[in-house]
């Protein structure tokens, strides 16, 4: 009695520990302490505790801590629960599978996801980019990149350019016994530093920079003014000694602007469209200075967070903060943007189509508003990881970019790269080829060719060059295109063309057939005129449908020249034995005839033959193995002309 009462007593406290341990996790969790929720509920799940709910948060600690390896383990056992599971965990398994290169199985949970969200914006992207990676891959291998070599164990990364030097955030160790930590990662908060740039484009050892900015929370993403004399930038809801929090006891982010005084940032204030309840980080400047960009969750934020621009008035003042819109912000995070002098909007997204985790897109923005397509950078710059806090000079071609790939030093680095081939936003395509002779081969010098859209409406048309190709430049990408040959004595030639989604060339040629055939005697009528071989079924002399058609064919070119003669030639395979197949030949040579007769040929225009097996045009002779196939192409009949 006393064992049983043990027993029920240590499983109420084991079930009353987990319950205690779950609900100190979740407190966590909501807080977003995810570091020290991934201890909590590990434990329990080592427990033997299983459910949708601790599956779902112990992923999500992993997957916003950005260790996407991790979190797919625990997705996966979420999705082998076998449960009803919300449609975002299907997305978020996906990008995690991207991360240890599963693509194939990442593209099906895409698909699931599609499947289950019919309105979301990812969705649509995904059904109308199904061969991304195809895209990606031909975008690829345009840089050169190399680890920056100011990086520490901790997290380095959100670069901008000051006065010839690069200003980072870094969480690198200060040495202070009583250096706080972030809940969140389990480092030190960052702080600004600043590596001078040498005339080569290598950097010096970090220093920290203003003391003025540094606060004991994260500052970090800071950019600069043209003229150097004002300074945006990232910080916890921290200002003047005062940490502020939401609702939820969280303290966020907020953007912060500094002037520079002589040599030091004074007059630190919080930007006016700042919130308690909501995060803004991450800012960017427009090549004039006039607009400012950021990301956040504020509300009207279609993800988890989106992009915004707020124009900066003459004054200082600010405008009202406006979405980028559905073309670039998805329901997941756009972040970390970056503009160039040629008005190039860099950015981070995993809503976007990409390699894994965050990936860096592109996207030109136009003096209408409008913008051209979003392209993702591709591979090296991108990879399976987090890549994010693009920066590039418009002239050098050269910048810096940051990540959390393996071959790193920390948990974020910064790393420099060199652009060799710019991208090209405005896509355009050329349309190329030559026209052949179908019996032949040969190359036509004189041919005429038009250019169609897909409504048939005529776009150009040009002659041939002296090696009988053509070209149509200028043309759009991923578009339908109908190109027409027209050749004096041969059938107009036409196919249809859809070029590709970036700039480059999409080849067709066209094959011609000459209007008048050569006919002589000795020749088969269906080589001739392209007519396929009349096939027989095994051990059958019955004319069948298909070859029905096609000996309608020759029946009209017999009526057509009502002075040929032909002989009909029948074959079998090699199957059964050569007087069989003697007889069987010579009953379709005369089932072929009698059906030619009927529809309208003279009877003495036509004699026919069986050849049995005596004329296989494969190896499939007598004990070797062949497909049915092989064997079929024996089982022909042939229409020799003997008389014109």
């Amino acid at each position: 009695m006393r064992y049983l009462l043990f027993i029920c007593l240590f499983s109420f406290i084991s079930l009353s520990a987990q319950k205690a341990k779950l609900a100190s996790a979740e407190k966590k969790y909501n807080s977003l302490a995810y570091i020290d929720a991934i201890k909590i509920y590990e434990k329990v799940a080592e427990n033997g505790h299983e459910s949708v709910d601790l599956f779902q948060k112990l992923g999500n600690s992993y997957y916003f801590n950005g260790n996407l390896k991790e979190a797919g383990k625990w997705y996966e056992k979420l999705f082998s629960l076998g449960k009803e599971i919300e449609p975002e965990y299907y997305y978020r398994y996906a990008q995690c599978l991207k991360t240890v290169e599963n693509y194939t199985k990442a593209n099906e949970y895409l698909t699931k996801f599609s499947e289950k969200t019919k309105s979301d914006n990812r969705s649509a992207i995904y059904k109308e980019n199904k061969n991304y990676l195809a895209d990606i891959k031909k975008i690829s291998n345009r840089y050169t990149i190399e680890n920056a070599k100011i990086n520490s164990e901790f997290s380095d990364y959100g670069s901008a350019i000051y006065k010839e030097q690069l200003v980072f955030a870094s969480a690198r160790d200060t040495g202070s016994v009583s250096s706080i930590k972030s809940k969140w990662t389990n480092q030190s908060f960052t702080n600004l530093y600043t590596s001078k740039i040498d005339s080569e484009g290598n950097l010096n050892a970090p220093e920290e920079f203003s003391g003025k900015v540094n606060s004991k929370f994260n500052e970090s993403t800071p950019v600069f003014s043209n003229d150097g004399k004002t300074m945006y930038f990232t910080r916890n809801n921290f200002n003047n000694g005062k940490k502020r929090t939401d609702s939820e006891k969280t303290v966020l982010l907020k953007l912060y602007r500094a002037t520079l005084e002589v040599d030091s940032w004074k007059n630190i204030e919080e930007l006016p469209f700042n919130s308690n309840e909501y995060s803004v980080a991450h800012p960017a400047l427009s090549p004039d200075n006039k607009t400012l960009y950021f990301a956040s969750n504020m509300p009207g934020t279609k993800g988890q967070s989106d992009l915004y621009k707020v124009a900066i008035n003459s004054d200082g003042s600010f405008g009202v903060p406006e979405n980028l819109g559905s073309k670039i912000n998805t329901e997941a995070r756009e972040t970390f943007p970056f503009v160039d002098n040629d008005n190039v909007l860099y950015f981070a997204s995993d809503g976007q189509l990409g390699l894994g985790g965050l990936d860096i897109f592109a996207v030109k923005m136009y003096e209408d508003g409008t913008y051209s397509r979003v392209l993702n950078l591709g591979s090296p710059v991108n990879g399976p990881n987090d890549d994010f806090a693009y920066l590039i000079d418009s002239r050098s071609r050269m910048g810096f970019f940051s990540s959390n790939r393996p071959e790193g030093l920390g948990f974020d680095d910064i790393y420099k790269f060199k652009e060799n081939i710019p991208l090209e936003f405005d896509c355009k395509q050329a349309i190329t080829g030559f026209v052949s002779d179908e019996e032949t081969s040969e190359i036509i010098t004189k041919a005429n060719i038009r250019l169609y859209d897909a409504d048939m409406n005529q776009l150009s048309q040009i002659l041939v060059d002296k090696d009988g190709r053509y070209r149509f430049d200028r043309l759009d990408c991923n578009k339908v295109y109908r190109v027409r040959a027209e050749v004096p004595e041969y059938e107009t030639a036409e196919v249809s063309v859809t070029t590709d989604k970036i700039s480059g060339e999409t080849l067709a040629t066209l094959e011609v057939t000459k209007r008048m055939k050569e006919v002589s005697v000795g020749k088969d009528l269906a080589k001739v005129f392209g007519i396929k071989i009349i096939y027989f079924d095994l051990n059958k002399s019955n004319i069948r449908k298909d070859a029905a058609l096609e000996l309608a064919k020759i029946v009209e070119v017999m009526k057509e020249n009502p002075s040929i003669k032909v002989d009909v030639r029948s074959h079998t395979d090699s199957r059964q034995s050569a007087d069989y197949n003697e007889k069987l030949s010579e009953r379709r040579a005369k089932a072929t005839v009698a059906w030619m007769v009927k529809n309208g040929i003279e009877a003495k225009r036509l004699t026919g033959k069986g050849y049995g097996e005596s004329k296989l045009v494969n190896k499939c002779a007598d004990g070797v193995e062949c497909s049915e196939e092989e064997h079929q192409a024996n089982r022909r009949s042939e229409f020799i002309v003997i008389e014109m």
